[in-house]
């Protein structure tokens, strides 16, 4: 029998701890904007963008305004339920799901582009998350 491994070894990025990093990372919004101008810099305005680890899908949302269509997965339902608030809020379409990106539960192929980056350091099965 094959133990289950838990998708995040800290604090349980739930609840009051998913609604503090959210208030704290708003605070580097003009980062995330500035990080998608980067990665439309790179990418065609057609391609499919995967965010691993969205948070509150701040980086997402601004991926959105500027056209891609876009998908954030996460491991924690509140964030799913944050990014979601946040996107409607904005007036973005962005595909936000829970999942564990370790055991990704997306069909391959299905991206041109996949971001991660703030989340893996803290995954356990980094590697099985990008192969």
């Amino acid at each position: 029998m094959t133990k289950k491994v838990k998708g995040y070894k800290g604090l349980p990025m739930e609840g009051p701890v998913a609604r503090w990093y959210t208030k704290i990372t708003y605070n580097n919004y003009d980062d995330f904007r500035a990080q998608a101008s980067r990665l439309a810099g790179m990418t065609a305005k057609e391609s499919r963008i995967l965010e691993i680890a969205p948070g509150p899908g701040y980086l997402s949302i601004e991926l959105a305004r500027l056209g891609y269509q876009v998908t954030g997965l996460d491991i924690s339902k509140s964030f799913v339920e944050i990014a979601q608030r946040k996107a409607a809020e904005a007036g973005c379409r962005v595909d936000f799901r829970q999942g564990d990106a370790a055991h990704m539960p997306l069909p391959d192929d299905s991206f041109d582009l996949i971001v991660f980056l703030e989340a893996f350091h803290i995954i356990p099965h980094h590697v099985n998350a990008i192969f």
